[in-house]
């Protein structure tokens, strides 16, 4: 009998032991979990430019400062950043959602979404990093509406020399959506300017090229033409 209370015993406290792991456990994961969480709002807030650097910001979320006892070149027990070094798994599948999130556009309505939460120079990036072939399939039907001036506001003040050949190939690839000309029409006047002067701005980078077969000249007059730059508006 006394034999059998003893084992009882025993019993109890492995499970009360086993308990208490799993309690632990438990809260260690709601913790890593508000961390982890806070800091993907942070990195949304900040605007930042890739996935890479947003899932950055959320790993270091588990990083814990150094204290007196450790010392730089001594043995390490663990890796400084655990999280960082395992890859998205179905025990995280908040990653892959956010990676969704931050993964290029697929068609105008993603597109639109996101180029809303971006500035002005993010939003170059985004042009320059989706390429004209990719927008040509993500506008298929059309430009969205408003969208045409605002392409052309972002390329006039972020143009630069080494990205002539891409924004040319941006804009031949808008220019041939469908109801382009429409859009074109419904340009502001202050829209309107901003053409005038990226195509002004182009002119002046297409020459200091100084190309022998002319493609740049070539392509860069026809898009003039496409866009009506030397029409004067009414």
């Amino acid at each position: 009998m006394q034999d059998e209370m003893q084992a009882m015993n025993n019993s109890e406290g492995l499970d009360f032991r086993e308990l208490e792991r799993e309690l632990t456990n438990a809260v260690a994961a709601d913790e890593k979990y508000q961390r982890e969480n806070s800091a993907k709002f942070r990195a949304i807030h900040q605007k930042v430019a890739s996935y890479e650097e947003f899932r950055d910001i959320v790993a270091a979320s588990n990083l814990k400062p150094l204290e007196r006892k450790d010392k730089i070149g001594g043995d390490r027990k663990q890796p400084w950043n655990p999280t960082a070094t395992t890859s998205c798994s179905s025990k995280e599948p908040a990653c892959a959602v956010l990676q969704e999130e931050l993964s290029e556009p697929r068609n105008a309505f993603e597109f639109s979404r996101d180029w809303r939460r971006k500035d002005m120079k993010t939003k170059y990036d985004l042009l320059l990093q989706i390429g004209a072939e990719k927008l040509s399939h993500i506008f298929h039907a059309e430009v969205c509406s408003g969208l045409l001036g605002e392409f052309l506001h972002v390329l006039e003040e972020h143009l630069q020399d080494r990205q002539v050949g891409d924004v040319m190939e941006i804009l031949q690839c808008l220019a041939e959506t469908q109801r382009f000309n429409l859009n074109l029409v419904f340009l502001s006047k202050n829209e309107m300017d901003r053409c005038q002067r990226l195509f002004m701005k182009l002119q002046t980078l297409v020459n200091d090229e100084n190309e022998t077969d002319g493609k740049l000249k070539s392509a860069l007059k026809k898009l003039i033409t496409l866009y009506k730059v030397n029409e004067s508006r009414k």
